[in-house]
């Protein structure tokens, strides 16, 4: 009996390709990426990327928005249980702490943010922000001002993360943030 071929489905293959765009964004920045790369780090052919992404740009943003995706994720499973905002924001914090440790992902946010000088990629990585902002004032109930001061925090900490400081230089006086 010959054996039985299983196929992934478009869905599968598209997280593969999203899995193996993180990887290759992360190094090399929008601009400097090739969908030739993400294809071949992916195990499939270039033209397949095509088929799952309408272009670069597109795959770009669905790679930025699997992080961030990610990220709001663990804060909703954080915020849960806390009796009030600061307890939120500080069991949100301690979740992002735990998403530094995949420094793939903290170094897509950082290269959507250099990427937004490109007019095509700016609005929707800003779109994104504004709604995790949005979503972290509404899962932890803090007013605007602890919202702003919690990411601040958090793109402290992910530059901390890209550049692998020490932890002298780490901002931790006992509560993390993201």
């Amino acid at each position: 009996m010959p054996a039985m071929v299983v196929r992934s489905t478009s869905e599968e293959r598209r997280e593969q390709v999203i899995a193996a765009a993180v990887k290759e964004f992360a190094a090399n920045g929008f601009h400097a990426t090739s969908t030739g790369a993400i294809a071949k780090r992916a195990g499939i052919s270039q033209p397949y990327i095509y088929a799952l992404f309408p272009n670069k740009h597109e795959l770009f943003l669905a790679v930025h928005r699997h992080v961030v995706d990610r990220i709001r994720r663990a804060f909703l499973e954080a915020a849960r249980g806390g009796a009030t905002p600061e307890e939120r924001l500080a069991s949100m914090g301690q979740a992002y702490g735990e998403l530094l440790a995949h420094r793939d992902e903290i170094l897509v946010q950082m290269q959507a943010h250099a990427a937004a000088g490109d007019p095509t990629l700016r609005e929707p990585v800003r779109q994104e922000f504004l709604r995790l902002r949005e979503d972290v004032r509404r899962m932890s109930g803090a007013p605007p001002e602890q919202v702003t001061d919690f990411l601040a925090m958090g793109m402290l900490l992910n530059v901390a993360a890209a550049l692998e400081l020490p932890d002298e230089c780490l901002p931790m006086s006992g509560e993390a943030a993201a």
